[in-house]
């Protein structure tokens, strides 16, 4: 048996003895003067079944007291952590790390296969420089486009918190703020994250985490190319006021070859249109979702053709078909006008429309006081038909009408040449 303390001087041999354990930043937590607690063969690894150097630290403030779990061979196997068995790189689950690189590794179950595995890649890890992956991992591909949007680079010390306090579940944790425990309900034990197991977790099998980050990847939105093939344009939104085009050619010549950019910078936006098709659609393969320059997160979506622009545009949405949100303050659309009568005559005069104005003529009676008959120039003179009528005389103007200060009867000898006529 490899745990043996017996005659076994191979076994004991290969009992790892190490000074500082291999953590992500989340387990390790926000504290830069840490203090930790170390166990020289304290346990066995919960994987290969070998003693190694337990370290115990607590993470922060309110936090539980965390230690290693697996040996550091076993985690320089599978490059995660000792605690979490999280991968070191993107964060997320081996399960789902290896679905997204496409890495298929049958590690042994058995103790003997096991064994004899382990010590086949600790000679290989003794060999490599350290810098780079060993097994499966060294030989992978690229990763894909649904591991990259599931990646967690930032930490994540919620993960760090105390776990439920069993006693104040039932009523009878006596301890009150002084708990070390948190004192909150519990989740649905029908809930699959609730029973999760650190040997499925390493192994990459029926994992839940690892199963529910997964249906979230499908249901993520994509970026499909349109059907029209002359489409070889992108269309790049929320670039900012200092973004140039040369800092965008900079970054979309490696997928092809690029004939026009044209920055709108109104609006804050930019159409790249390549070459040739297949460069559109490896730009937008490989920068959709995940295009950041100069620290900006930028949209990128396809363009669209030049027969369906101008025909489609309606109001509230752009060029790309996205809704515009409305602008606070502004009125709202102004009603359409009234529909014009066009055979209704302009009536300027506002004349009774039953009698003509060429034909009719405008008598005013005699002003009060007056016996004789009116000189002439002061009767009620016959409208031309073909011009306007002339105005009525001053004396014959009702009172109070007066359009200048100079027609005042009142002013300028008025009174007088109407005493005079009398």
């Amino acid at each position: 048996m490899a745990t043996s303390l017996g005659s076994n001087t191979y076994n004991r041999q290969n009992w790892e003895d190490s000074d500082f354990p291999i953590l992500c930043q989340t387990c390790l937590g926000e504290n830069p003067y840490i203090r930790m607690t170390k166990e020289k063969y304290g346990k066995e690894c919960k994987i290969c079944a070998r003693p190694f150097t337990v370290f115990r630290w607590c993470p922060g403030v309110r936090m539980r007291f965390k230690k290693t779990e697996v040996c550091q061979t076993c985690s320089k196997m599978k490059n995660v952590c000792q605690t979490c068995l999280l991968d070191l790189e993107y964060g997320l689950p081996i399960q789902v790390r290896d679905t997204g690189m496409s890495i298929k590794d049958d590690m042994p179950r058995s103790d003997v296969n096991k064994e004899y595995y382990t010590q086949n890649m600790e000679r290989e890890i003794q060999n490599s420089d350290g810098t780079r992956l060993v097994g499966m991992l060294g030989k992978a591909q690229n990763p894909s486009d649904m591991l990259l949007k599931l990646a967690r680079p930032t930490p994540y010390y919620k993960r760090n918190r105390p776990h439920i306090c069993s006693f104040w579940v039932k009523g009878e944790c006596k301890r009150g703020e002084e708990c070390p425990y948190r004192h909150e309900k519990p989740t649905d034990p029908d809930d699959p994250l609730a029973d999760q197991n650190i040997k499925d977790r390493y192994y990459g099998i029926n994992d839940p985490v690892a199963d529910k980050l997964l249906k979230r990847s499908s249901s993520m939105p994509r970026l499909d190319p349109p059907e029209d093939k002359s489409i070889t344009t992108l269309y790049i939104g929320g670039l900012g006021e200092s973004l140039t085009d040369s800092e965008l050619r900079n970054h979309f010549y490696q997928y092809g070859e690029i004939r026009t950019i044209t920055l709108v910078q109104r609006q804050q936006c930019a159409f790249i249109q390549f070459a040739t098709r297949q460069g559109a659609e490896l730009a937008a393969e490989k920068t959709f979702n995940k295009l950041i320059i100069n620290g900006r997160r930028l949209a990128v979506k396809w363009g669209r053709s030049q027969a369906a622009k101008g025909t489609d545009v309606k109001d509230g949405f752009d060029e790309m078909g996205t809704g515009l949100e409305p602008v606070p303050g502004l009125p709202t659309t102004l009603p359409p006008p009234p529909a014009l009568e066009e055979e209704a005559p302009a009536n300027y005069f506002n004349l009774d429309p039953s009698s003509s104005p060429a034909l009719m003529n405008i008598s005013l009676p005699p002003p009060p006081g007056l016996s004789n008959p009116l000189p002439p120039g002061f009767g009620a003179p016959m409208f031309h038909p073909m011009g306007p009528p002339p105005p009525p005389p001053m004396a014959l103007r009702p009172p109070g009408h007066i359009h200048y200060p100079s027609q005042d009867p009142q002013r300028m000898g008025a009174h007088a040449a109407i005493r005079h006529s009398d």
